[in-house]
């Protein structure tokens, strides 16, 4: 596992410094980034990481971050994506001003690159099937093959513009780059450039039928937008010759920059996967609740579990930028929310699991209210009024028949006290039809929890009154996975944990609850932060979803 370290550093950011300084290669110039999703599915926590990087940097220097959608693949591509891409960038709290763009506004101008790269001998079009540029790869002492290499450029450019115009099945002709068919990066050996794909694009409709390798677009589109860094992660690395490759042979009187390409290790964490493939798979197979499953690493889906943007990013800083492959434990991810929670959410009592709990001595028709704080870490949250009465709910482990060693919560004989309310002892129980109920009897002298005879009690509970208290649901959840490295089995599926959702029906939420507002969390004392679910949650129809426990399960080195 990862250490974590306040002080994580980025590499990245030092790069710039020195790219930016009097004797750096963009000294005068802004610094310009951009993050340019696949809009083929929903954004999960490892492109947060990588939208704090791209628009953090240009934050950070005053510079400039364009959103841009590479969108080269029409198959599996969706306005959905585009939609859910933006929300989620918003949400963390950046902005594209009016640099939003996608790869498909330049689609025209790569099809005139590569016309040109054709006609100075620098590409040309292969009629080898994928399978068989396969199988003529050769290896680290074995050249390439490619018996379409020397056609004559005439042809070439003849059969390119043939397959622009439909001519050809799918997989019938690709056009390749003519670099080097004996590199050692096997990236740079006549790589594909345009591949054949008869299907509809969501922005160009049936304009084109070839379709740009991302290879080959994405340094166009960082080229013609004047990026300065190009932050992409790690698996790329072996890729940035190509990319230079592609900028410095494009016509130089149309491009605006240069750009410098900087790879970063990718966000691995335990006990989920982060792949779209598999991600999709869990979506279309109905494994989990949609892309916004709680579950999910998705950002929606954090977001719906009661993830704050502010936990998303402090998370993405403490864990800093390398170029060191490493998996960072979920429980992390868990400890930030819960110090942005601890901060910010509302105390409130609620009840999961209710037992009844008559108090006899109590009056049957008397109502009282315990004025209490909304949160000790912030006084201007102020207070709020609960409702106390005769019966009440308490948790069912806050009571036992036969008590074991240690345990000082409520048993017959035995005193506790009820959260700002009094001390009650516990005088009874009855058990009808599998149905317990609790009596006790309080000290009237005792409100707000103390005891006039300084007698000591070992243990507070939290209750809510039955007389105003509101019903919900509650969704608790564990790890989607029992594996702790799911992201590394082709048979993940295999690895579901079954129990990472269990659902709790009639819960006991005091009056206040009635007046929820999406998007906040609160803390059910005792028991943990809950936000009300953004799917579900209906002023007749409470669904909470429970976001983190309060226990603190990762320790700081």
């Amino acid at each position: 596992m990862e250490d974590i370290n306040k002080n994580a550093g980025n590499f990245i950011f030092e790069n710039i410094k020195k790219d930016i300084s009097p004797d750096g290669i963009f000294h005068g110039k802004t610094v310009h980034t951009r993050f340019p999703p696949e809009p083929n599915g929903y954004l999960h926590i490892g492109h947060a990481k990588a939208i704090c990087i791209d628009f953090g940097a240009a934050q950070k220097f005053n510079g400039l971050c364009n959103l841009r959608m590479d969108d080269t693949n029409p198959v599996k591509e969706d306005v959905e994506y585009i939609n859910s891409i933006k929300e989620d960038v918003k949400w963390l709290g950046f902005d594209w001003d009016d640099r939003f763009y996608f790869a498909s506004d330049y689609f025209d101008k790569m099809f005139e690159f590569a016309c040109d790269l054709i006609d100075r001998n620098l590409a040309y079009v292969c009629e080898l099937t994928p399978e068989q540029v396969k199988n003529n790869r050769g290896d680290a002492s074995t050249p390439a093959v490619s018996p379409y290499r020397n056609r004559p450029k005439e042809e070439s450019k003849d059969l390119f513009l043939r397959m622009k115009n439909g001519e050809f099945p799918d997989g019938a002709m690709t056009l390749r780059a003519k670099i080097d068919l004996n590199s050692g990066n096997f990236n740079m050996r006549d790589p594909v450039l345009y591949r054949i794909n008869h299907a509809s694009h969501h922005r160009t409709g049936n304009k084109w039928c070839i379709y740009p390798m991302y290879d080959y677009a994405h340094p166009i589109e960082d080229a013609l937008e004047g990026i300065t860094h190009s932050l992409c992660s790690l698996e790329f690395e072996d890729h940035r010759p190509l990319y230079n490759w592609v900028i410095q042979n494009i016509n130089q009187n149309l491009i605006k920059s240069q750009p410098r390409q900087i790879e970063f290790a990718r966000l691995n964490i335990n006990y989920t996967v982060m792949s779209k493939r598999k991600l999709r798979k869990l979506v279309e197979e109905n494994i989990v609740d949609g892309w916004d499953d709680p579950r999910l690493p998705t950002i929606s889906g954090l977001r719906r579990r009661g993830y704050t943007p502010e936990s998303i990013r402090n998370f993405c800083d403490k864990i800093g930028v390398s170029k060191t492959i490493s998996t960072v434990e979920y429980n992390f991810l868990e400890h930030c929310l819960r110090e942005d929670l601890n901060l910010r959410a509302k105390r409130v009592m609620c009840v999961l699991n209710p037992v009844k709990l008559i108090i006899a001595n109590y009056p049957e028709d008397k109502t009282e209210y315990f004025e209490v704080e909304n949160n000790p870490n912030n006084i201007l949250d102020g207070t709020r009024k609960v409702s106390f009465s005769r019966e009440i709910y308490i948790e069912s482990d806050d009571f036992m028949i036969n008590p074991v060693k240690k345990y000082f919560r409520l048993f017959p004989g035995n005193e506790v006290r009820l959260k700002s309310a009094y001390v009650i002892k516990c005088t009874d129980y009855k058990i009808n039809n599998n149905i317990l109920e609790i009596y006790a009897e309080y000290d009237p002298d005792s409100r707000g929890g103390n005891t006039l005879d300084g007698r000591k009690i070992k243990s507070t509970i939290h209750w809510v009154d039955s007389k105003t208290c509101v019903n919900a649901t509650v969704n608790l959840y564990e790890n989607l996975f029992l594996d702790e490295n799911p992201e590394s089995q082709e048979n993940f599926i295999d690895n579901i944990n079954k129990n990472s959702l269990k659902i709790l029906e009639n819960c006991k939420l005091e009056a206040s609850l009635k007046n929820y507002k999406l998007g906040e969390s609160y803390q059910f004392m005792r028991l943990g932060y809950f936000t009300p679910d953004l799917k579900n949650c209906t002023e007749n129809n409470l669904v909470f979803n429970k976001s983190v426990s309060l226990k603190e399960s990762f320790k700081i080195n």
